[in-house]
């Protein structure tokens, strides 16, 4: 475990015991064994960590989603399971996200706001994508109202089992919400959300990354982690950004090395959609 993921997990802790307000900077210097000193060589601040906190969670969720719906072969179990694992990240990380809302992030800064304009702008993508392979041209002309009401039960639903406790049963949930997902997407006659409204948006929320922003974030990743499969296979991507040669087998074949390594989800996000595999 480096130093910063060491920083990240023990102030994780402590922030879903006392918040962010309440816990100080000694506080976590002192449940990692480390040194101020070494705290801010990581970090530049309180501030900059629960940034940073917030950008892993966002990344690991974000890619998550984006490997489910590209993965799943079967229209039938789609839904389902974009349902299920959505709820079942929520819930594996409840601590965070109930503290997170609660205390409304004081850091409020343009870069906290550029970055969720920039996973909300992927989340748009992913589920786009989903309900266009799901209903096809029926929804032609709802689709992006489809897409909003989709995120509306994400948020909703989260937010019932976030804050008042309830017993989570993730299957009953998913399937409820397939059912209810199928009812708008099929009955919805009335389109308000139009494609210009939507592009709109996204122009005012910002661009999506360049491969110039891909490849730096590819060289952070290989001078930050270890594991032989794992930088072996981040170098040849490197490579096939900046020269293609290799077949989408292969290139599939890397990003699954990739994938489930902490450090590399969000790249992982980002290859699969500049190389658009599927």
């Amino acid at each position: 475990m480096t130093k910063k993921q060491l920083i990240m997990e023990k102030a994780i802790e402590l922030f879903a015991e006392k918040g962010f307000e309440a816990t100080s900077v000694q506080q976590i210097t002192d449940e990692c064994g480390i040194s101020k000193g070494a705290f801010y060589l990581t970090f530049k601040s309180k501030d900059e960590l629960i940034l940073a906190l917030i950008d892993y969670f966002m990344m690991q969720f974000t890619s998550d989603i984006d490997y489910v719906v590209k993965n799943t072969k079967n229209k039938e179990d789609l839904l389902y399971k974009f349902y299920y694992t959505i709820f079942n990240s929520f819930s594996k990380h409840a601590d965070f996200a109930k503290i997170l809302i609660k205390e409304q992030i004081r850091s409020f800064n343009e870069e906290f706001l550029q970055k969720s304009h920039i996973y909300d702008q992927a989340m748009d993508k992913i589920i786009l994508s989903m309900v266009e392979r799901l209903y096809g041209d029926e929804i032609h002309q709802t689709k992006h109202d489809v897409m909003y009401c989709v995120k509306g039960f994400m948020k909703t639903y989260a937010e019932l089992f976030l804050f008042h406790n309830l017993p989570l049963d993730l299957d009953l949930l998913a399937r409820s919400l397939v059912e209810k997902t199928n009812v708008l997407a099929r009955n919805i006659t009335i389109p308000f959300i139009s494609t210009e409204l939507v592009q709109l948006l996204h122009q005012s929320k910002g661009k999506e990354a360049t491969k110039d922003q891909i490849l730096e974030l590819i060289e952070q990743n290989i001078n930050e982690i270890e594991e032989s499969i794992e930088k072996e296979s981040l170098i040849l991507l490197k490579q096939q950004l900046i020269e293609p040669a290799l077949s989408p087998a292969i290139v599939k074949g890397l990003l699954e090395n990739i994938r489930n390594h902490t450090q590399c989800k969000w790249t992982s996000y980002l290859l699969r959609d500049y190389f658009e595999v599927l």
